[in-house]
């Protein structure tokens, strides 16, 4: 696992592990894509494997376990991990994605929520629970991914999953904004824990701000921002062409 030292070329021909702490609105793919694309040129090869543990939307920010070259054979060992996220469900509304990927289509009270029904709520959401996908979601049904159907209108039959939440902790001062932290097995989509949550208060709730801060023990607070990374793989090139004297060979 590379934690913000020194990158080794050694390290990057092999191939290793970063913790990455992925930016709002970047897709997964695009933070792959654009260590692939550095790692090409600093190993001056056409090809070069690179992969992630577990897909982060664009509007969820959080670590993402990156790996490279032979250590893309590991990647479903960090798959398997449980993860950690922190973030803000919303309730009194919802959007056919459970986000905020789409703007609010239905309004509900809240009036009638308490604390008390809050806490039942969370609690009926822990332990193993069957989840049904979300419709917007990368899934793939007959060969399409679920989004592609949803966004023509057509009926598909979706599946359910059996997920498990190992922790789920709110914080209601801000009502109807509610901070959460929760731990769930590989899986579990958030957004469909924070629909679920609106459901069980008989009011609508999406999904407003989400974070990924462990994954398995590997936290966040140990990731390469995406700007740290990218100037760390640009160094470990110049330093390879550097001679004992400091001249360039």
């Amino acid at each position: 696992m590379n934690l913000k030292n020194q990158i080794q070329r050694t390290d990057l021909e092999y191939g290793t592990v970063f913790l990455v702490d992925k930016p709002l609105e970047w897709t997964s793919f695009d933070v792959v894509a654009k260590i692939r694309g550095i790692l090409r040129q600093v190993l001056k090869v056409r090809k070069h494997k690179v992969g992630h543990a577990g897909t982060l939307d664009p509007r969820a920010s959080g670590l993402l376990i990156v790996c490279t070259g032979k250590m893309t054979k590991k990647i479903h060992l960090y798959q398997d991990m449980p993860k950690e996220y922190t973030g803000t469900i919303t309730l009194g509304g919802t959007t056919p994605s459970y986000d905020l990927e789409m703007p609010v289509d239905k309004v509900f009270p809240v009036e009638h929520i308490t604390p008390e029904k809050m806490d039942r709520a969370r609690r009926s959401l822990m332990g193993e629970i069957l989840q049904e996908v979300p419709l917007y979601s990368a899934v793939k049904v007959g060969g399409r991914r679920l989004y592609d159907w949803a966004r023509k209108g057509e009926e598909v039959i979706l599946k359910s999953r059996h997920v498990f939440v190992h922790e789920f902790e709110i914080d209601i001062q801000n009502f109807p904004n509610i901070g959460f932290r929760i731990v769930t097995s590989k899986g579990t989509y958030i957004r469909a824990i924070a629909h679920d949550f609106g459901r069980l208060l008989n009011s609508g709730a999406y999904l407003s701000e989400l974070r990924r801060t462990k994954i398995g023990e590997y936290s966040v607070d140990d990731a390469w921002s995406l700007e740290e990374l990218t100037e760390a793989l640009w160094r470990s090139n110049l330093s390879e062409k550097t001679d004992d004297n400091g001249d360039y060979s």
